[in-house]
């Protein structure tokens, strides 16, 4: 090769070098602006995939896990396999909300660079994280009285919660204000259907969910209930035996409740059961032509109660 084919060969790779360079710079600044403009903080009751939470630079805060008067942060200190491993092996864990101080600590980190946020908690009836973060919202506009926050109360539980808080985030992505993301959040949480079911009555009844009795005899009789989360509490709607039943079940519940559920972005959420997950995911796009889906493993807060084998399903009554 001659000195000026190298040259111009170098030349060639240098400006494309630089151009692609620059595009990233650029991007990699557009998205860091995006993201500065409005913070989304959740908990980690919301079960999203690490992967959304990371590629979205949300805010995730712990709950609390205990065992043996030790104490975890969910998802931080301890993984939902353990926590499944344990109580296979008759381990009772306890959760717990998120601390005051935490959301002390969180808020003033926020309010003290000026950032806008917008904090979507895990249902009141099922935890007091979201009391506790209005009590400490309103110590901390005290001190920073022009500090942007909004706290919502989901009144959903995990993936369902989780899909309110991805919506948020994609709106926060799009450039959307503060106003039209709360607005659409508390759209999404009113309509969020949660269709749950458990592998063994027993880990309710140690969370103190049902009877002793009820808990033995289920399991005699091999009753998978089914539970969803009405006005942000969990109620059981009907026992059903045997685990095929309950999955027919479940696609017949969507089909009588779901809005367009062909365009919808649907939520599985299980219990150290990626096998029937991935399932029942089958079984809703042969049955509902279904393409989008977020499948994901229970977290160790809402896992310690429902324990190894649940299987849940998220979507929609109603469509923007």
């Amino acid at each position: 090769m001659s000195k000026s084919a190298r040259l111009k060969k170098t030349y060639t790779f240098l400006k494309d070098f630089f151009h692609l360079s620059i595009n990233y710079i650029i991007e990699d600044f557009l998205k860091e602006m995006i993201h500065l403009g409005i913070k989304i903080i959740t908990d980690s009751g919301s079960d999203l995939p690490i992967e959304i939470i990371n590629k979205y630079n949300i805010e995730l805060v712990p709950l609390i896990v205990t065992y043996d008067d030790n104490k975890y942060l969910d998802r931080k200190t301890i993984k939902a396999k353990e926590i499944f491993d344990g109580m296979r092996e008759g381990k009772v864990y306890k959760t717990a909300q998120v601390p005051p101080a935490t959301f002390e600590e969180l808020f003033t980190q926020y309010a003290q660079k000026g950032e806008e946020c917008i904090y979507i908690a895990f249902s009141s009836e099922l935890s007091g994280t979201y009391q506790s973060s209005k009590m400490i919202k309103e110590k901390i506009l005290k001190e920073y009285p022009d500090f942007k926050l909004d706290i919502i109360n989901s009144k959903c539980a995990s993936l369902g919660f989780g899909l309110v808080v991805y919506q948020a985030a994609l709106m926060v992505e799009a450039g959307k204000s503060r106003e039209e993301i709360v607005e659409k959040v508390k759209f999404y949480a009113e309509h969020m259907e949660h269709i749950f079911t458990v592998d063994d009555l027993e880990y309710l009844f140690r969370g103190g969910r049902v009877s002793k009795t009820a808990a033995f005899i289920g399991g005699l009789l091999n009753i998978k209930p089914l539970l969803d989360v009405e006005d942000g509490k969990l109620i059981p709607i009907e026992k059903i035996r045997g685990r095929k039943k309950v999955m027919k079940r479940i696609l017949e519940i969507m089909e009588e409740r779901g809005d367009n559920l062909e365009n919808q972005l649907i939520g599985i959420s299980h219990g150290d059961d990626l096998e029937a997950a991935l399932k029942v995911k089958e079984m809703i796009k042969n049955e509902f032509g279904s393409k989008k889906f977020i499948v994901n493993s229970i977290g160790s807060a809402i896992g310690a109660h429902s324990g190894p084998g649940t299987l849940a399903i998220f979507f929609l009554n109603k469509l923007v």
